[in-house]
């Protein structure tokens, strides 16, 4: 069987940058590490009709700087800045450290890897034919510049109807 390795594991340091910025001990790798993953898990769930592509964290000795990659900052913010405002508070509340948020708009969304998967998953979950929801992304994203795109779902797809072998 061949070693299997994440993506991302190979591109950081080259062409991408880490997602947590931060040194920690011994005794506070893993509490960092948990609470990166609250961070992550929470803001995702809170956010996701917003179109959340990354979540950076940064940890200084003071404070904890979270920057928020959406494709609608002007969900994320609110009117006024309230929305963000509350995040903040939420975020403070959960870790116990002063949570300094910024919110960057992410320019394409078609080219985003994260946004197009999301975007074919609310389809499928929408009863859209599968195919097509794919070949829809696929086509947007190569006019929107990719070089290349290659998608895969996989799962319960094909609509059966009257009888076993017939699908229409």
């Amino acid at each position: 069987m061949g070693q299997k390795m994440d993506p991302n594991g190979l591109r950081v340091g080259v062409i991408k940058d880490w997602n947590s910025k931060w040194y920690a001990d011994k005794k506070n790798f893993g509490d960092y590490l948990v609470e990166d993953h609250k961070i992550r898990e929470y803001v995702k769930k809170k956010l996701y009709v917003a179109g959340i592509s990354k979540i950076e964290i940064e940890r200084t000795a003071k404070f904890v700087r979270v920057n928020v990659y959406t494709a609608k900052p002007g969900l994320v913010i609110g009117k006024g800045g309230n929305l963000a405002e509350v995040l903040k508070a939420e975020l403070e509340k959960m870790i116990g450290k002063t949570v300094n948020l910024n919110i960057v708009e992410v320019k394409n969304i078609d080219i985003d890897a994260q946004l197009v998967a999301e975007n074919i998953a609310g389809q499928l979950e929408r009863r859209i034919s599968f195919r097509r929801a794919m070949k829809q992304c696929m086509q947007k994203t190569m006019k929107a510049g990719a070089l290349g795109i290659k998608t895969s779902v996989s799962g319960r797809l094909r609509r059966r109807r009257h009888g076993k072998n017939r699908v229409l």
